[in-house]
């Protein structure tokens, strides 16, 4: 084989990878000017009100309640709609799954949480919740129900998180994932994970402080060793999601909160 010959076949893969993000990213743009999902607004902002498909999985956001009088910032619906959507387009391009193009939003009041068996819980980290909403979880997920708790960052937000823990399974614990769960290994093998950076640690002025520099995978399991709850802390996989499109945000990140959220999503529909 030709030196020449060699080289190109060197230079194969990084095209390979560049065509695929360029598709990826012409994806999402098309997608989002297309409008994608209908919308209507309220105090709570933008809310998707599309009709019911007969699909295999959509991404619902949990809108639960937030302490400390946090108005005009709703921590649950942090980075939406734009982070879910394409995270939904992502699927819909790099999986084969039969996917509902359009986010929901699942209220912690409603029994319309066993509608969706898949659920997204952003920045938990600050949630209240009540008896009621506890027992209603508790009760969703030991029927088959999965949760993906995602951006909650140092020691302070995590002991909330873990309030809410306790109310929903008093008497389950709270384990670090093993690089060998199967989790990660269901779609692609993720034995080289990383923290996943919200853009507050990139583009703003806020550094990690000590309790924040070091990811956790962590999980709730039932009695029968399925994960029900799956959390990221010190990691903001959402914000990579948002920032897909943006030359600006680490593809390499990027990449790894893609491949998060598609073992995720595959765990969570057959287990």
């Amino acid at each position: 084989m030709t030196q020449t010959a060699q080289s190109r076949l060197r230079r194969l893969p990084v095209f390979l990878s560049g065509l695929l993000l360029l598709g990826l990213a012409s994806g999402l743009l098309a997608y989002q000017r297309r409008g994608v999902g209908a919308y209507q607004d309220d105090d709570e902002g933008e809310m998707p009100i599309g009709a019911r498909q007969k699909v295999e999985w959509t991404f619902a956001r949990y809108h639960y309640n937030v302490g400390g009088g946090f108005r005009g910032f709703r921590r649950w619906a942090a980075d939406y709609p734009k982070s879910d959507r394409q995270l939904v387009q992502g699927v819909v391009r790099l999986t084969r799954i039969d996917t509902h193009v359009a986010e929901q939003v699942v209220d912690a009041s409603s029994d319309e949480i066993y509608s969706w068996p898949w659920i997204f819980v952003e920045d938990p980290g600050a949630w209240v919740i009540s008896q009621s909403e506890a027992d209603r979880l508790r009760t969703y997920l030991l029927r088959g129900g999965f949760m993906f708790f995602d951006d909650t960052h140092g020691d302070y937000e995590w002991e909330n998180l873990m309030t809410v823990a306790r109310m929903i399974f008093p008497d389950r614990q709270v384990e670090d994932l093993k690089d060998s769960d199967e989790i990660f290994h269901v779609v692609y093998d993720l034995d080289d994970r990383f923290q996943i950076p919200g853009t507050r640690f990139i583009w703003g002025q806020r550094g990690y402080a000590s309790d924040m520099k070091v990811p956790r995978w962590r999980a709730i399991r039932d009695d029968k060793g399925r994960i029900m709850i799956a959390i990221c802390h010190n990691s903001d996989v959402g914000d990579a999601w948002e920032w897909a499109d943006s030359p600006d945000y680490p593809e390499r990140a990027t990449s790894m909160a893609y491949r998060i959220a598609i073992n995720y999503i595959i765990y969570g529909m057959t287990h």
